[in-house]
């Protein structure tokens, strides 16, 4: 059994270390064919970026003793070395002044890559720099030109007044490229996010985005067949470990990492790094992925643009919602969707157009993006709400509703005055959150043929149909009877209940808790 890590991104570490290596050098192998190409593709941290980059210097560099056993060995390829650019932004961190400091980065990278070559740089800005390297270089033969987590520095100052300046830097530093097509044996930048062309590519003709065509869908991440390949031995192993059957493991590494889905038509994939970790800790099932950084920017854009997340799950979404954004205007959506944390679950054609459902892609990006949208929300620790949420799942499975409503109030009462007197968007969010986390079957804006209920819960045997209002004098009890939004229901076995919530937001309470069993 081939040792496991979830921590290099050096093909070179990888394979001499004798570790377990995914191949998707078939891909690679394709992705490089044609010469003098450029290629952008975003896609979610810890996805296999980096190791992918670390690849493909590998082959540009003639290693062909790395590839030993590999698909790509097995294809008809020249191994023909070639200088190599790689640059990666990952070790970039937040500083005092990115319009100062940002210049002196890309310069220190920069030297580093000539001094490896015995070049002496002799131009003062890093844009400068970057021709004068990629000029000296293509002297001997065309360049090689891999740049990883290109974004970072932008990601990192999102929030900072000074972000359009650090646009302009970068801006500055890839406009070298263009000039330079002749020289470039092949172009491949990547990142987490995918901004306008207008703000930071905008030169490069050649520059074809790769994000979500087909033929790439698969490239990062493990498909049911790699997992099942790759991993079965430890599949077995943990199954037997567990005592449980292989089949009832693999069905919940699906529900639990598996999921994202980057072209409409293309295999679902599962979380790299989420499946090592998962074998490094004795199969244990936890918020791997989430734990290696968490999304601070996402949730101040989401309050600072009043961003209702339940509607994002509950309604269809244009195509154009995954096109590249231009700061400042950012759609939470977009975003979203580009840093992993919403996926593609099914979509339609309208209007001769296609649109998009989307959700969580898995249960530990749900369980664990719930859990910090309701610690940045309302300030409850982790601790705190997973106690919550395990109290009002408990409530739910014992159909004991004044419990449920007790932990809901005990819930709110601790909610800072300033997060109550928000709007209903945050309103919704928060409710949603709360519910997500409950750990059984939840539908949250559940579709009705005369309207949507807020939410819906389903136990083993009982279903609860929610319908909250926020500063209303209406019973949303009435509007659940008088909608008959249980209709829906009826031909389930399970015991149906409904239950109108109405909340005060100048006392940050339930005021109103009205609960009604359906008999047919």
């Amino acid at each position: 059994m081939k040792r496991l890590t979830s921590f290099t991104y050096s093909f070179e570490k990888l394979r001499n270390g004798g570790c377990l290596y995914v191949d998707k050098t078939e891909s690679i192998w394709k992705l490089i064919q044609p010469t003098q190409e450029g290629y952008f593709l975003s896609r979610p941290r810890r996805f296999g970026k980096s190791l992918t980059v670390s690849t493909l210097k590998a082959i540009f560099e003639g290693r062909r003793e790395l590839f030993d056993g590999l698909a790509i060995s097995k294809k008809e390829y020249d191994w023909k070395p070639y200088p190599t650019i790689h640059l990666s932004f990952g070790d970039y961190s937040v500083v005092s002044d990115p319009v100062k400091e940002l210049p002196e980065y890309l310069q220190t990278k920069l030297q580093e890559i000539a001094s490896a070559y015995s070049i002496a740089l002799t131009n003062a800005t890093p844009g400068l720099c970057f021709g004068e390297l990629i000029d000296e270089l293509a002297k001997n033969d065309q360049v090689a030109i891999l740049i990883d987590e290109y974004d970072k520095p932008i990601l990192d100052n999102i929030t900072s007044s000074q972000i359009t300046k650090v646009q302009r830097i970068l801006k500055g530093f890839f406009s070298v490229l263009k000039e330079r097509n002749a020289k470039e044996r092949f172009l491949f930048i990547t990142g987490v996010s995918k901004f306008c062309h207008v703000s930071l590519f905008s030169d490069l003709n050649n520059l074809t985005d790769i994000t979500m065509h087909r033929d790439y869908a698969t490239m990062f991440g493990y498909t049911q067949a790699e997992l099942e390949h790759y991993f079965s031995d430890r599949i077995e192993a943990t199954a037997q470990a567990q005592n449980v059957p292989v089949e009832e493991l693999k069905r919940k590494l699906k529900a639990w990492y598996d999921g994202y889905c980057f072209e409409e038509t293309s295999e679902t994939v599962y979380n790299p790094v989420s499946i090592a970790k998962f074998f490094e800790n004795d199969g244990k099932f936890d918020n791997y992925w989430f734990a290696t950084g968490t999304p601070s920017f996402l949730m101040e854009l989401a309050k600072k643009t009043d961003f209702n997340f339940e509607d994002a799950v509950s309604r269809a979404v244009p195509g154009v919602t995954f096109d590249a954004f231009e700061i400042p205007n950012i759609d939470p959506v977009t975003l979203l969707l580009q840093t992993g944390y919403l996926t593609i679950k099914s979509s339609e054609i309208r209007f001769n157009k296609r649109w998009f459902w989307l959700d969580f892609p898995n249960e530990e990006v749900a369980e664990s993006f719930s859990t910090y949208l309701l610690n940045s929300y309302v300030g409850r620790t982790q601790r705190e709400v997973s106690s919550f949420s395990a109290d009002l799942a408990t409530a739910f499975l014992e159909g004991n509703l004044n419990q449920a409503r007790k932990v809901l109030e005990s819930f709110f009462a601790g909610v800072p005055y300033t997060i109550h007197k928000k709007s209903e968007a945050t309103f919704q969010t928060v409710f949603y959150a709360i519910f997500r986390l409950l750990g059984f079957n939840v539908e949250a804006e559940s579709c009705t043929n005369d309207g949507r209920i807020d939410a819906v819960v389903q136990t083993d045997d009982h279903i609860y149909l929610f319908e909250f209002k926020l500063d209303d004098d209406d019973t949303a009890l009435s509007q659940i009877k008088d909608k008959a939004y249980f209709k829906k229901y009826l031909q389930s076995s399970k015991k149906i209940t409904l239950i109108g919530v109405n909340f005060d937001s100048e006392k940050g309470q339930l005021i109103d808790w009205q609960t009604e069993d359906v008999v047919e």
